[in-house]
């Protein structure tokens, strides 16, 4: 049986669609007993339960053959480090406990650093923590910059005109998409070839910067001069905590863009097939980014 926590997010969803659809056994992982409807629906075992619970991921994970496990997000959450460091605790005790042998674990470019990464801190701590279970084995997959995180600019566009955000406009980033870190879990959970403890980076189809990004997302919603601007830090925090997201969260992500911005936070690997997903940012903005543009995504 393989286990999905964060079921109902943008990787896990994939990753027990894939599953599901191969005829695997596959137990779901999520706050929300119906959003997990879906997937109980296409024959998976849904599983409730607070991410902050050793106790009931513990039972989750009873049986397990292989978890995939993640830190979901808490965007309103006022101390979210204090927040990840509950969950990676209790996914490390749930783990050890239920002696899982196999797991994939979501984390990030820049997780090899122990600080001023912002939310990366969490995902470094996650690895060390599981880094101290002998008895499992584990890929941390370290992904690039999500392509989920342009969506929020079809507001931006709406009200401002522009792309804007914290990130250099020269600055070549792995933007990568999530339905690609799914189907690349789901294969390596489905394999488990793998034994001890290893990082892996996913790169995406390739490195790009805003201004390029901005130019596509331009080229497909009919504005060719759509122009990407790096806006100043407390301009860009204001409007972060305007659309909900605690002061604390804000900071954090400010920290993490500096981070990229000065070369501190960077992939390891040279790209190569093996790191390299298919999803180009021209398919991702004609799939995801322009029918939430037009008010026609589901």
């Amino acid at each position: 049986m393989f286990v999905i926590t964060g079921a109902t997010g943008n990787t896990g969803s994939v990753i027990a669609e894939k599953l599901l659809t191969q005829g695997e056994k596959v137990r779901v992982i999520g706050r929300d007993a119906v959003r997990l409807e879906r997937f109980v629906r296409k024959g998976a075992e849904a599983f409730p339960a607070d991410v902050t619970d050793a106790a009931a991921l513990r039972r989750a994970f009873d049986g397990a053959s292989a978890v995939y496990a993640m830190l979901p997000p808490s965007m309103a959450s006022a101390d979210f480090r204090g927040y990840q460091e509950r969950v990676s605790d209790a996914l490390a005790t749930a783990l050890g406990q239920a002696r899982v042998a196999h797991a994939v674990v979501l984390s990030s470019v820049g997780a090899d650093k122990a600080e001023k990464t912002g939310p990366v801190v969490g995902l470094h701590n996650l690895e060390q923590k599981l880094n101290a279970l002998a008895s499992l084995n584990a890929v941390y997959l370290r992904a690039g910059y999500f392509m989920e995180n342009l969506l929020p600019q079809v507001g931006v566009i709406r009200n401002f005109g522009i792309v804007g955000g914290p990130l250099r406009a020269d600055l070549p980033v792995s933007m990568i998409a999530a339905r690609d870190i799914g189907t690349t879990c789901a294969e390596i959970l489905q394999k488990r070839a793998f034994a001890g403890k290893q990082a892996r980076e996913l790169l995406g189809q390739r490195d790009l910067d805003y201004k390029q990004a901005a130019s596509v997302i331009g080229k497909a919603i009919g504005k060719p001069d759509l122009a990407y601007v790096q806006l100043p830090p407390q301009q860009l925090k204001a409007a972060l905590t305007q659309m909900g997201m605690s002061a604390n969260m804000g900071d954090l992500l400010l920290e993490m863009a500096e981070a990229l911005n000065s070369g501190y936070m960077v992939a390891l690997e040279r790209r190569s097939p093996e790191n390299t997903t298919p999803t180009s940012i021209e398919t991702f903005v004609a799939e995801e980014f322009v029918p939430r543009f037009q008010g026609k995504a589901a």
